[in-house]
């Protein structure tokens, strides 16, 4: 498992998640001054290609067809597989669109995507947004997605078999000697290896910078003169780096679930184990008060120690599921993770952990299996595999080796006391990519851009909120809007004070005051 997987999941929107109008104009904004945020990330990836180069890219016409999904039509949009060679191959991306329903005038298009990175924004726009967004957003905008490159329906990348990805999930991820380090060690190459060996073309150019400049694309052929976007978690970064290529060209954005770009993979990697720790310390208090508590109803400390000793039992002899893969320690570290994301999982948690305790996996295994997007036949979705591939090209990798992994544990045991280890040893992932990193950290400033509405959530597990806090800081029209609360993202589960100041920002471009709370 990566820990840097940044998904949404909310009972109101698709089961695995973390969001655009005249002109034709295409190429970047003016040169960024040197030493800015912009001209790092720029060196970082390929060169900003012209204008004219990119000229029949930004002047297509989309031909919009019916889709299957009663109200929502499809398109496929263009894109150089290269932006430093815009006259050579080209990637197709699936694009979706709702129109704006009245009444009212129409704003423009509303970009949305649910983050991952991985995660298909045709499904969340099809699935949610589309139909569940609040009503007035939904009359005045168009809603659109477009699954990123390498994700969904937009050439997606490919690493492993159905029985292969059911091989890796269960390799034990907390090594307890040198064997069973090169066992993970070599886990790690041989996923890399199929992503290489499957989609060796497309591997290099799924960096969030490429798909960036899709989204500018695509907000011309739409007919936008800026971009509005609604974007959650790994889609914030998306978002801000949208906002650093192109700051003229930003209209509404609502980073929800907020990543900081300036961090590196290592730090990134710890602060959000840092996040899940914080989740399950909100499960645990309300668990202990729980009369079906599988974590006894003692402290928040006993309860930890209980889960610890529970994963320990499960590395020693797995437990078994009724099917041929028995829950061991990293799927039911997994299972658990899962549920951290929407507290709206708790009362699913506890009776999976108090099922498995007592000798019966299935129900930790499904919500494992829900977390990587394990069909009923064994086969999986993109999204493991594009989330690889986006992450190891966004960052360096958290470590040169595996020594470096095992020098890392103590301080991501210091950062979560029931999963550190586990999610420590998880970000050697990147170690063995194929494709060199092309980004850096880095300060994310877009200086010119129209105000940025960042939200974070004090408990949220998996984008923690001191990182909204610092990219709201970064950005130079940032405002921040806090939710005190659990749960990964905060628009649309619940809050009516978040839902009204992020649907005034959207339909009047009037953000909060920076600093407003909710709860």
């Amino acid at each position: 498992m990566d820990s840097r997987r940044l998904l949404r999941t909310s009972a109101t929107a698709i089961a695995a998640a973390g969001l655009i109008l005249s002109g034709c104009t295409g190429g970047s904004d003016a040169a960024a001054p040197a030493g800015s945020g912009v001209a790092s990330a720029r060196a970082a990836a390929s060169p900003a290609p012209s204008p004219e180069a990119l000229r029949k890219y930004y002047g297509q016409k989309l031909s919009w067809r019916e889709c299957g999904v009663e109200g929502f039509q499809c398109a496929t949009l263009r894109a150089p597989l290269d932006y430093a060679k815009p006259n050579g191959p080209e990637i197709e991306l699936a694009v979706s669109r709702v129109r704006a329903g009245g009444p009212g005038q129409r704003i423009g298009s509303l970009l949305v995507n649910p983050g991952g990175p991985g995660g298909s924004a045709v499904d969340y726009l099809q699935g949610y947004a589309g139909i569940g967004y609040p009503e007035p957003v939904r009359a005045r905008y168009d809603m659109v997605a477009v699954d990123p490159r390498g994700v969904g329906r937009s050439e997606p990348v490919a690493c492993l078999t159905g029985p292969e990805m059911d091989t890796y999930t269960q390799v034990d991820q907390t090594p307890d000697d040198p064997a069973e380090v090169d066992a993970l060690a070599a886990s790690f190459r041989r996923f890399a290896a199929g992503c290489e060996k499957r989609s060796g073309t497309v591997l290099p150019h799924v960096s969030t910078v490429e798909t960036a400049r899709d989204m500018d694309i695509l907000r011309a052929v739409l007919g936008d003169e800026k971009l509005h976007y609604v974007g959650a978690s790994y889609g914030t970064f998306l978002g801000a780096t949208y906002a650093e290529l192109f700051p003229g060209r930003v209209g509404r954005l609502v980073l929800d679930g907020a990543m900081d770009p300036s961090l590196s993979a290592l730090d990134l990697n710890r602060d959000q184990t840092a996040g899940f720790e914080t989740a399950f310390t909100a499960f645990a208090a309300d668990c202990v008060t729980q009369p079906d508590c599988p974590l006894g109803t003692g402290t928040v400390a006993e309860a930890g120690e209980a889960l610890r000793k529970f994963f320990r039992a499960t590395d020693a002899a797995p437990v078994p599921t009724g099917e041929d893969r028995d829950l061991g320690e990293s799927l039911a570290t997994t299972g658990v993770i899962a549920a951290m994301y929407d507290e709206g999982a708790w009362p699913q948690l506890r009776e999976a952990l108090t099922r498995a305790i007592g000798g019966e996996g299935s129900a930790l295994l499904a919500l494992a299996d829900s977390y990587y997007e394990r069909e009923p036949d064994g086969s999986y979705a993109n999204l493991m595999f594009a989330n690889a591939a986006v992450n190891c090209l966004d960052l360096p990798p958290a470590y040169p080796d595996p020594a470096g992994a095992r020098r890392a544990v103590p301080s991501f045991d210091k950062a979560s006391p029931v999963f550190g280890a586990g999610l420590a040893w998880a970000a050697l992932n990147c170690t063995y990519w194929p494709a060199p990193a092309t980004g850096r950290p880095h300060r994310i400033t877009a200086e010119g851009a129209a105000p940025i509405l960042v939200v974070g959530t004090t408990r949220d597990p998996a984008t923690p909120y001191k990182w909204a806090e610092s990219l709201a800081d970064q950005l130079s029209s940032g405002t921040l809007l806090t939710y005190e609360g659990d749960g990964h993202t905060a628009y649309g589960r619940g809050s009516d004070c978040v839902d009204t100041a992020v649907n005034t920002y959207l339909l009047e471009g009037t953000p909060p005051t920076s600093g407003k709370r909710c709860s």
